[in-house]
């Protein structure tokens, strides 16, 4: 029998893609644009502010709880910092760099990566490598030459806005690569009946789906389990 071939990339497939690409952009755009705070003060808020300068932190301090927040840890010591973050486990962290080098940038986006929370970062001197490292690390607000005990209350709203933004799209990512994966395997997988059961498109997929309603399986697992079998054979 003459082998038949699907048309691929089939429109549906060329939709999700698009979402999947719209979405991977505003990810980067919430990532680097300031957000206008609307969020309503939590006291409740367990904050930890990182600086090894005593005067700086106590800025940061300073400003966090003339806003109503009480429950504000300092860390001063970077020494077992990853164990002392687990132990807190903050809700949001401030990070307090002044002029820092490279190293000690580089250790600050590992945590920033680990930790998973909203996080603040204050620098005094800043470049372009710096920003987009940052970004990249998860950093949710990067605030060069801004420490001033006013605008705490602000950053720390931006900062969680931000990092809620950002989250939401990460989701809406996830989900849209899981439907494009999704619909390339149940293409691949009506291919397959159309070659060996001599099927029309349109048949093959109807078939798909009412094995996956017989079955009480998602259309895609269905589609799955058949290219599974059918790379079997061909081995």
């Amino acid at each position: 029998m003459q082998s038949v071939r699907p048309s691929f990339p089939s429109v549906e497939i060329s939709k999700v893609k698009t979402k999947y690409v719209a979405s991977k952009k505003r990810i980067v755009q919430c990532s680097i644009i300031l957000y206008d705070s609307k969020l309503m003060p939590n006291s409740d808020l367990n904050i930890l502010v990182i600086d090894q300068d005593n005067l700086r932190a106590s800025v940061l301090e300073d400003g966090l709880r003339d806003a109503g927040y009480v429950n504000v840890t300092v860390i001063n010591v970077m020494d077992g910092l990853a164990r002392r973050i687990v132990e807190i486990d903050p809700d949001v962290i401030f990070i307090d760099l002044e002029n820092p080098n490279r190293d000690v940038l580089e250790h600050m986006f590992q945590v920033s990566r680990s930790v998973q929370r909203p996080v603040a970062m204050f620098v005094d001197q800043s470049d372009t490598s710096m920003i987009e490292a940052a970004v990249d690390a998860g950093v949710s607000t990067y605030i060069v030459d801004g420490l001033k005990k006013e605008r705490v209350k602000p950053i720390l709203d931006m900062t969680i806005s931000r990092f809620n933004a950002v989250n939401r799209l990460r989701d809406e990512l996830e989900a849209t690569k899981t439907e494009l994966a999704e619909r390339k395997v149940i293409d691949r997988a009506k291919g397959i009946l159309m070659n060996m059961r001599g099927l029309s498109e349109d048949e093959a997929y109807k078939l798909l789906r009412k094995t996956a309603m017989d079955q009480n399986r998602r259309l895609s697992q269905v589609a799955e389990s058949l290219v599974t079998a059918a790379g079997m054979l061909e081995d």
